[in-house]
């Protein structure tokens, strides 16, 4: 197939609603990194100690986690645009008065309407970008994924380089960047439909009763703890200006966002969720123990915090994933669920490594993360079973794993057909033609598969389509094959983040059904993508018992093997 998702040929050809909310998205992912490197500058010029200035990340996170409560409410009812438009309003306001504050507590105030602010955004965000992408949904997806990364990356370098002149300069950068994202939304985001009924505020509080989001969940609080433990406290023992602690977490930030879209959907693929999140959180309890036993070093301190960045983008990926995995309920319910107890935890540990820090002495914080992070670990192992089980089968509520749903008219008759894998882009009809012409060749009945894909950004879920989208889309296919004499059936693939899974899902059907051959197309997101460890068509090739050929509307079908993907991947071929 040609993408999980996606229909334009470039990632970043896409209306200037998408251009708008990304630039947003970046601005805000910069909330929380940008402060980090004026700290000890605020602590300093407001004569406050660390543990008072570590309540600009408490006061901000856990309003944060307390909204997530609401947002989808909230959303739900007044719509997805006047939500967002209000919670980038909120973060001007309340940026700006952070800037012109004369003390800590009135700083710390601020960051708490900037945090509900920050819940009402990313809250929606992604929704909007998905809905708004009529330039191809895997494009916005990518945008998104981008955006995040380079929030995350590039806020502390501007932290450092505004907070070199003045601490007040990041709160002003903020409000007027953001005041320029406000505008463009504004002006260039339509106004969306509301969904057809208004979710319960309480839904995201009944949905913990399920045990494994539950689970989940905890495991996210106490991973979240160690987490905002070190990027809260780690900037005092490093003994740097603000313009160094800014590079240096830029460097955190960089490995933050490569290890999280790069690498942990490839590890994902090769050793499963929960193996991989076992091994990282023993990682970053050992990271955090370096720190703590180094304290007085600053050097050990600065090379421990950036090397964490890479077990801290894979858990990212994967502890959202997991999620998604086990919950029962709607995923924007899931999503709300589960930020609010990762908030909270993310809040709560600034607050008590600072009473720790005065009572005792700096190292004792770090301690009391690196225990957290190995106590994630049992925690998520309780709920072993229920996300091995997940992985397997469907959920008591909507599917999480991937899932074959028939399309049409049964398939009459026991010839070996040829199944053809594609998704929602503008090369999707040539690709199921092509596929038609192999199985009309080989006398073969054809199957076409669509793919539809629930997106996973941090704690966020977004359907790329609705099911009765996907559902034309097939029968689309099937009424045009119908029109040249290609007996044809049609399913759709539904699958939440894991494009491996699906890929193993599909195989697995092929084998179960006599398939002769599988057929995928090119992505629009070329080869580097579609032919990666992890990805959808490499999964499949390496699972399948029968042919997988590339089929292209201009060329003879070309097969897949594990010794033709690399030359593929490399674009040698």
């Amino acid at each position: 197939m040609s993408a999980p998702h996606g229909n334009a040929a470039s990632p970043f050809r896409q209306p200037r609603a998408v251009w708008a909310v990304a630039f947003a998205c970046v601005i805000s992912f910069m909330g929380i990194g940008l402060v980090d490197p004026i700290l000890p500058a605020l602590a300093d010029s407001l004569h406050a100690t660390p543990s008072q200035v570590s309540l600009l990340f408490s006061s901000y996170l856990i309003v944060t986690a307390v909204a997530m409560l609401f947002v989808g409410w909230f959303s739900s009812r007044f719509g997805a645009k006047r939500t967002l438009v209000i919670g980038l309003a909120v973060i001007v306001v309340f940026a700006a008065l952070a800037g012109t504050s004369g003390s800590i507590n009135g700083i710390v105030g601020f960051r708490a309407g900037w945090g509900l602010g920050n819940a009402l955004f990313i809250a929606t965000s992604l929704a909007v970008i998905v809905a708004s992408a009529s330039g191809g949904f895997g494009g916005a997806i990518i945008l998104y994924e981008t955006a995040l990364g380079l929030g995350i990356a590039v806020g502390p370098l501007l932290g450092g380089e505004l907070g070199g002149i003045s601490w007040r300069g990041p709160f002003f950068g903020v409000a007027v960047l953001m005041a320029v994202a406000l505008v463009a939304t504004a002006v260039f985001v339509p106004d969306l439909p509301k969904p057809e009924r208004v979710t319960s505020p309480l839904a995201p509080l009944k949905a913990l009763r399920h045990r494994g989001l539950l689970t989940m969940g905890i495991m996210a609080l106490l991973y979240n703890w160690g987490f905002f433990t070190m990027l809260g406290y780690a900037p005092y023992p490093m003994e740097l200006d603000a313009h160094r602690l800014g590079l240096v977490f830029t460097g955190w930030g960089l490995l933050v966002a490569a290890f999280s879209v790069f690498f942990a959907p490839r590890l994902q693929a090769r050793y499963g969720t929960a193996p991989v999140l076992y091994v990282n959180l023993a990682g970053l309890s050992v990271v955090m123990a370096v720190i703590a036993a180094g304290v007085a070093t600053p050097t050990v301190v600065i090379v421990a915090v950036i090397v964490s960045g890479a077990f801290i983008g894979i858990n990212n990926t994967l502890t959202t994933q997991a999620v998604m995995l086990v919950s029962p309920v709607e995923r924007p319910v899931a999503s709300s669920a589960y930020g609010f107890l990762r908030f909270i935890g993310g809040g709560l540990a600034p607050y008590v490594a600072g009473k720790l820090a005065d009572a005792t002495d700096l190292s004792v914080p770090f301690y009391l993360g690196a225990a957290t992070f190995l106590l994630a670990i049992p925690v998520l192992a309780s709920g072993h079973n229920l996300l091995r089980e997940a992985e397997q089968r469907t959920g008591e509520g909507e599917s999480v794993a991937p899932t074959l749903i028939p399309v049409g008219k049964p398939a009459s008759g026991s010839a070996p057909r040829v199944v053809v894998a594609v998704s929602a882009h503008d090369q999707a009809a040539a690709i199921v033609d092509a596929a038609a012409r192999l199985a009309r060749d080989t006398h073969s009945p054809l199957e076409v598969v669509h793919v539809q894909l629930t997106a996973l950004v941090e704690e966020l879920a977004a359907d790329t389509e609705t099911r009765d989208q996907a559902r034309a889309a097939v029968t689309a296919h099937l009424d045009r094959l119908a029109g040249q004499g290609v007996p044809a059936t049609g399913q759709i693939l539904t699958t939440v983040g894991d494009h491996s899974a699906a890929g193993r899902v599909l195989a697995r059907h092929a084998a179960d059904t006599g398939a002769r051959a599988i057929a995928v197309g090119r992505s629009p997101h070329g080869p580097l993508t579609q032919f990666a460890e992890g990805s959808f068509t490499t999964a499949l090739t390496h699972a399948a018992t029968c042919t997988v050929v590339l089929v292209e509307p201009d060329n003879a079908p070309r097969q897949l093997t594990s010794a033709t993907l690399p030359a593929l991947r490399d674009g040698a071929a």
